[in-house]
């Protein structure tokens, strides 16, 4: 029997005792907290990699529901992400951090725990160590599992001592001194400069309930059910850090979520008002905006819709989270920027330098025959004798304003990650094509409900100064590639140069929820392989109209055969920063020198 077919069986046989397994877990809890009327939500997946997973996360969430305040911590956690923390590493320290301050008092009056507990560490470890070594905090939580398993392990001296503050909770009673432990360790170890910009953990504390319900927990839930949003990131925030195993990765969330979300009447009325509200205001008409969705929104987008916008900051309807986020994301982009004048700078200057040499080579004067222009007296002789009424030579020259280039950047929550240096990149671009005066417009795009958001930072003909509002540019939600490259298209069309151009800046990963209105035709999930075979014919039928369509890939190399998939063999993989005007220049040298 292979691998997959044992997993598959081991899926079965659960599935089969899933009742009785979930009833176990469930008892197990109840009875170790002393509380029968706790509400419960098991993780009883992990039962189908080591039972001892999931039976040690019910001892863990009973005993620090026996011993702790835990809406107390899980609000605190809830409150460090809506200021911005980053929710893995944050979910990874917490788990840590209980594990330390309840498995020494439940052993005390179950010592069967121990073992529970060292078996669960040592499937885990089993399980997930590759995943858990790719990240630093992974590997804190390596070395408190092998020591848990084998005794005392070697590290170096400052994971030494993150695990020495963690132990520090095995005798605590206050929940407080969890909160301070793991806020310490964030500050500490992930976010050195979260403190200074966004506050201490009184700062933290302060956030207000009010606060909490006006910001959009979207890319935080696995379903959009907006009047409940901040109700299930507590419940989820509070079963997370009572897991043993590893948090499920971004490709495993993004498999949860390929569903379909039905919505009321109710809900479809509100939607419209919810995106004005966190994405500002449309610059199109009513009118412009559904015959824009009448002509796009066909095919896999039918029942979907397009909503203009110059970004919250520029629209805002009132003050709220969404607008505070975005002045955030703003402040952390133009301070990687700032890092990294002097590697931008030199990119803009080599991609401008390629564009105008390209330019110049187009723009120099060709003489060819023509019936006007100035005669030629070595062919006056053709005059009744030949049908060549060529007697003259012209000269031609071409211009940059054949050229119209539409950048399109994905804003989706998988962005979120290289947020700032996809900014980066996009201004990079700008900035070259605004030097050699090659008009251009760059936009970005995700997708909230049936809403795909097309964001403008700057349009075709604005100046210069405009290219600063690309550091606008903040990552959420879904992204629908496939109609916000249709959509690009179209802007396209409408632009007089005869060469038009589209840069797609994407990390390979189209995914989108698809809401279902009532008596809708219902859309399947835009997700997987039926969004990358959608993407890409989009791409064929842009560049079939004569449109050339670069990639720009930005994403994870696991994505990269997708990329591929969608651009053929006009994408670029930037690597490093380094290299990205070299690497962009080479493809748009090409479109400018080939096209006749």
């Amino acid at each position: 029997m292979d691998q997959n077919e044992h997993k598959e069986k081991e899926l079965e046989e659960f599935e089969e005792y899933r009742y009785e397994i979930e009833n176990r877990v469930r008892n197990l809890c109840w009875t170790v907290s002393g509380d029968y009327s706790l509400n419960l939500k098991l993780d009883t997946i992990s039962y189908t990699k080591s039972p001892y997973i999931s039976l040690y996360d019910a001892v863990k969430q009973g005993a620090f529901s026996r011993y702790f305040d835990r809406d107390a911590f899980g609000l605190y956690l809830v409150k460090k992400l809506y200021l911005g923390a980053d929710e893995q590493p944050l979910t990874n320290l917490a788990q840590m951090a209980v594990d330390s301050a309840v498995y020494r008092k439940i052993s005390g009056e179950r010592p069967g725990v121990l073992e529970i507990r060292r078996k669960a560490f040592s499937d885990t470890l089993d399980h997930d160590f590759s995943r858990l070594a790719s990240m630093y905090i992974g590997q804190i939580k390596i070395s408190v599992m092998q020591e848990a398993v084998r005794g005392e392990v070697l590290v170096q001296s400052r994971m030494r001592k993150a695990m020495d503050r963690l132990k520090s909770l095995e005798d605590t009673r206050e929940v407080m001194n969890i909160i301070r432990v793991v806020d310490e360790l964030y500050n500490w170890l992930v976010d050195p400069y979260f403190e200074r910009n966004h506050g201490d953990l009184e700062k933290v504390l302060s956030v207000t309930t009010e606060e909490l319900k006006t910001y959009s927990w979207r890319d935080f839930l696995e379903e959009e059910a907006m009047e409940e949003d901040l109700v299930q990131v507590m419940n989820r925030v509070e079963q997370a850090v009572t897991q043993t195993a590893e948090v499920p990765s971004e490709q495993e969330k993004r498999e949860r979520r390929m569903k379909k979300i039905v919505v009321d009447e109710e809900a479809v009325s509100k939607m419209y008002s919810y995106i004005e509200l966190n994405y500002g205001r449309s610059y199109l008409t009513k009118g412009e905006q559904e015959r824009l969705n009448r002509t796009l929104c066909r095919g896999a987008h039918a029942d979907c819709s397009l909503y203009y916008t110059d970004g919250i900051l520029s629209g805002m309807v009132k003050r709220n989270y969404q607008s505070e986020y975005a002045r955030r994301a703003k402040s952390d982009n133009l301070r990687v920027y700032g890092h990294n004048t002097r590697v931008a700078r030199r990119n803009i200057e080599q991609l401008s330098d390629t564009l105008r040499r390209s330019l110049t080579v187009r723009s120099e004067r060709e003489t060819v025959r023509s019936e006007y222009g100035s005669i030629v007296p070595a062919r006056l002789w053709k005059p009744g004798r030949s049908r060549d009424r060529k007697l003259f030579d012209r000269e031609i020259k071409k211009d940059s304003s054949e050229f119209v280039v539409h950048v399109l950047i994905d804003a989706s929550g998988s962005q979120k990650s290289r947020q700032s240096l996809v900014a980066l990149q996009g201004y990079i671009i700008s900035e070259a094509l605004s030097i050699v005066g090659i008009p251009h417009r760059v936009m970005g795009f995700c997708t909230f409900w049936d809403y795909t958001v097309m964001q403008r930072f700057r349009d075709y003909d604005d100046p210069r100064e405009a290219n600063k509002r690309i550091f606008e540019f903040h990552a959420s939600s879904n992204n629908r590639d496939g109609l916000a490259i249709r959509a690009a298209a179209a802007s396209l069309r409408e632009r007089p140069e005869e060469n038009k151009v589209l840069i797609v800046l994407s990390d390979g990963r189209p995914n989108d929820i698809i809401v279902n209105r009532p008596n809708s035709r219902n859309p399947a999930p835009y997700s997987g392989d039926y969004a990358v075979r959608d993407t890409a014919t989009e791409v064929r039928k842009v560049r079939a109209e004569g449109i050339s369509v670069l990639g720009v890939f930005a994403g994870e190399e696991q994505d990269l055969m997708a990329e591929r998939r969608i651009f053929g063999r006009d994408f670029a993989y930037i690597r490093n920063i380094m290299n990205f005007s070299s690497i962009v220049g080479l493809y748009l040298r090409r479109q400018l020198a080939d096209t006749p």
